[in-house]
């Protein structure tokens, strides 16, 4: 899980140790190393609270690559903005893109140095872009340079909002920020976004999310309404706004899997 800002740490263009950061932790929780003690310590808290953590980042990182294949391959989408991408983790975004269709054009958008500074790796020519933005400012990630570079506001994209809007706090205006980048995508663009919910399990999750009071981010659970309204008047694509293991699965879930707190859609923009 990503995370929009520096959230009163550091500034954008530093690493803050001495606070968790989301992205590491979300490393963490898919066995990666590029991490610190205080992403371990805090992830570790994360997992006695919320045990199946470690299912549902896998979960959702599946329901990302079965979204992207949907938007390029049924979409006909050839340039994806993916804001708060998090650490790399193969397969890449635009590894599964470029499977489908070579020219897809990418955008990579993240606040962490550390996720910019691996993420510069994955450049595969100048299709693909790596983005130090925050997406509390919307307008200026859509402006910035790299991005314009990249991604052509005039033909269709696929924006990718996966596990980070439950990083914005209700006092950073989610709604407004969600309608900016609504607001810029022609029609024919296509909306992918995962969110965190205590709806799933009984105890809401909250010492779970509590763990995240000293990251730089808050992890704001939301229910399924509430998730809804950042898809706008976007057409949702079936079967809708489900957990994300209930988004076109590519296999029946294995006996004994846990129930995963992660709402997911993917939404057309149809007008």
């Amino acid at each position: 899980m990503t995370s929009p800002s520096s959230g009163g740490g550091a500034p954008a263009h530093e690493i803050d140790t001495s606070k968790p950061h989301p992205a590491r932790m979300y490393d963490y929780f898919l066995g990666g190393k590029d991490n610190y003690p205080v992403d371990q310590e805090a992830a570790e808290q994360f997992m006695k609270a919320a045990p199946e953590v470690r299912a549902g980042v896998l979960a959702n990182r599946h329901f990302m690559h079965r979204a992207v294949r949907h938007v390029v391959a049924e979409g006909g989408v050839r340039q994806i903005l993916d804001v708060g991408t998090g650490l790399p983790t193969e397969p890449n975004v635009h590894q599964i893109a470029h499977g489908i269709a070579p020219g897809t054009r990418i955008a990579y958008v993240d606040n962490d140095p550390i996720v910019s500074t691996h993420s510069m790796a994955l450049l595969d020519g100048t299709g693909t872009s790596v983005v130090l933005a925050d997406l509390r400012e919307p307008q200026a990630l859509l402006d910035h340079p790299e991005v314009r570079r990249v991604i052509d506001f005039g033909a269709p994209v696929a924006l990718l909002l996966v596990a980070v809007v439950h990083f914005l706090a209700d006092a950073d205006d989610p709604d407004a920020v969600l309608a900016t980048l609504r607001d810029a995508l022609p029609v024919g663009s296509y909306l992918v976004l995962s969110h965190a919910t205590g709806d799933i399990h009984e105890d809401r999750r909250e010492d779970a999310a509590a763990v995240y009071r000293r990251a730089t981010a808050s992890l704001n659970l939301r229910p399924h309404a509430r998730v809804l309204d950042f898809f706008g008047d976007f057409t949702l694509v079936e079967p809708g706004l489900v957990k994300v293991t209930d988004w076109r699965p590519d296999e029946a879930p294995q006996p004994g899997t846990p129930p995963i707190g992660i709402y997911g859609a993917v939404a057309r923009k149809d007008r």
